[in-house]
């Protein structure tokens, strides 16, 4: 599977559960995120996405690691069962709060 069909199945997942998976872009920063993802209870997170076989870049593990470093939550998801297993993360966690 693509990149861009996971990228796909997670905005509609997110979607789906009534959120929103932003995607970003952010000139000057090169590495963000792909997707800022805003929750229906309120929570924001960052999530990275990538083939089975994909590998951060350089710059990617930067962005990440100062994102957390600001207490960011930030996913790195690899392949289409991470999507899966993620939002049913979400999922639960949203309509058992």
């Amino acid at each position: 599977m693509l990149e861009k069909q996971i990228e796909a199945r997670l905005t509609r997942g997110v979607k789906a559960l009534g959120g929103r998976a932003y995607k970003w872009v952010s000139p000057g920063n090169v590495g963000v995120p792909d997707r800022v993802v805003v929750l229906p209870d309120g929570r924001v997170e960052f999530v990275e996405l990538k083939t089975e076989k994909g590998r951060l870049s350089k710059m990617q593990k930067i962005q990440i690691d100062r994102l957390k470093a600001f207490g960011a939550v930030v996913h790195i998801l690899y392949g289409r069962d991470e999507v899966d297993r993620y939002l049913k993360e979400i999922s639960d966690a949203v309509y058992t709060s």
